[in-house]
């Protein structure tokens, strides 16, 4: 369980990223939050994972937190197998190593997100979805009981996005997790999540259901852009409609 409780945050006196913002995303549940670049996103994710502080309001989660951040480029020795066995680190004291049961679980968590062939690869030659992919495994390997994404398919190409997205579905449904991710995608929002959260401007938020936060109302606010819902055979999909 992932919960907000009142929260609120801005850098500037009077002016709020967020204010008064209550959610709960539940075991088994995907939310997705959306907005521009500035609209607090990442300072909401920092609230939420213990690094920052809001100014208001407090968090409330139902076991440990794993984190998956952006996979940048990054010059490291580190094999995918040694990133993925960072993430057993909570369960030893500081010049604690880990054992055969870590690597093991390491090893099922790599397994579990289809990179099972590069554990013994180096992290900075996979590719930006495999790294992305890593990353997630290493969030897994804390054994937590929600999953906090920054981004998770911002730097994917449209085959391994539908990767990610049909991963972290799994991983609600199938282990029980509690997911939230960030997206500039809101067509990944309609896709999986159970709720959306539509940071808008001026400090306000809209927090629904995904089919009644995905408006297109709503997502031309959100935007400036119109959007159009699509349905076709099997579901739907969202259209921008840029002017060209």
């Amino acid at each position: 369980m992932i919960a907000a409780e009142n929260g609120g945050h801005g850098y500037r006196p009077g002016q709020w990223l967020f204010r008064h913002l209550d959610f709960r995303v539940a075991p088994g549940e995907v939310m997705a939050v959306l907005g521009p670049n500035g609209r607090g996103k990442t300072t909401l994710l920092r609230g939420l994972c213990g690094t920052l502080a809001w100014r208001e309001g407090r968090v409330r989660l139902g076991g440990a937190l794993g984190y998956v951040p952006q996979a940048l480029a990054t010059e490291t020795g580190y094999t995918a197998l040694e990133m993925v066995l960072m993430g057993r680190s909570r369960f030893h004291g500081r010049f604690g190593t880990p054992g055969r049961a870590d690597v093991a679980r390491a090893e099922a968590c790599l397994d579990e997100v289809g990179l099972a062939d590069v554990a013994r690869s180096r992290f900075d030659r996979l590719s930006g979805g495999q790294r992305q992919l890593a990353l997630l495994a290493r969030a897994l390997a804390t054994d937590c009981a929600a999953l906090v994404l920054d981004e998770p398919a911002s730097a994917l190409d449209l085959a391994n996005q539908g990767v990610m997205l049909r991963l972290l579905r799994r991983l609600a449904a199938e282990k029980g997790l509690a997911i939230l991710f960030t997206t500039h995608h809101p067509d990944h929002a309609l896709a999986i999540a159970h709720q959306a959260l539509l940071m808008l401007p001026a400090g306000e938020h809209l927090h629904a259901p995904r089919d009644e936060a995905l408006s297109e109302a709503n997502l031309q606010r959100l935007y400036g852009v119109p959007i159009r819902r699509v349905a076709f055979e099997g579901g739907e999909t969202l259209v921008p409609m840029h002017s060209l």
